[in-house]
């Protein structure tokens, strides 16, 4: 289940009755799901600000598709090409990231955001297999390039810090307004009991 961010907005009703210009005194109280209620008392007049939660704007987002399964058959859609310097690796990504699309070269998680576009560039590739693309991810560090190359142009993102996580962490493909990447594999190398996760963000 993806992580999701809880934002509160406030929505302000005013009770307006007589007052005689007297400052008066706020108390505001947070509930245990997050709301929040405010109340502000002068000597001849309550104030009540009326409060209500609702949902993260995420207009104009991209929208991740669900993880799909597996085995699954993809068709063949190369995305451009993809270079990461520090580890002489140059190669072409493709759409999806079925087992069968990965045994291609590094795949491009549908919905995620493109190359150079607003949002998150999700890509997951093999450590051990199939050219092994990501075989070192783990030599990465801060400030390292990854380089697209699309028909829109080329995009730089640079490397900002690497985490292992449980295979359950779905959370590393949330879409955001930031300009992101996100490259994903299999780890240890050799072994599927976690994932090494490499963040970028768009060098501009």
């Amino acid at each position: 289940m993806v992580r999701r961010k809880q934002y509160i907005a406030i929505a302000a009703v005013l009770l307006v009755g007589c007052s005689d210009g007297t400052a008066g005194v706020s108390k505001s109280a947070v509930s245990p799901t997050g709301t929040v209620a405010t109340t502000v008392v002068t000597r001849a007049t309550t104030t009540t600000i009326l409060t209500t939660t609702v949902p993260p704007t995420t207009a104009g987002l991209p929208v991740p598709s669900p993880p799909p399964d597996p085995q699954a058959i993809e068709p063949i859609v190369e995305l451009g090409s993809m270079q990461i310097p520090k580890l002489g690796l140059s190669t072409p990504f493709f759409e999806g990231v079925t087992m069968a699309t990965l045994d291609l070269g590094p795949g491009h998680w549908p919905g995620t955001a493109v190359p150079g576009a607003m949002g998150n560039v999700v890509l997951g590739g093999h450590r051990t297999s199939a050219g092994r693309p990501f075989r070192h991810l783990q030599k990465l560090v801060p400030g390292d390039q990854v380089i697209f190359n699309t028909e829109t142009g080329q995009f730089v993102y640079l490397v900002v810090r690497t985490e292992i996580v449980t295979p359950e962490s779905i959370w590393i493909i949330d879409q955001t307004a930031a300009y992101t990447a996100t490259l994903f594999a299999c780890h240890p190398v050799g072994s599927t009991k976690q994932r090494i996760v490499v963040f970028l963000e768009l060098d501009v």
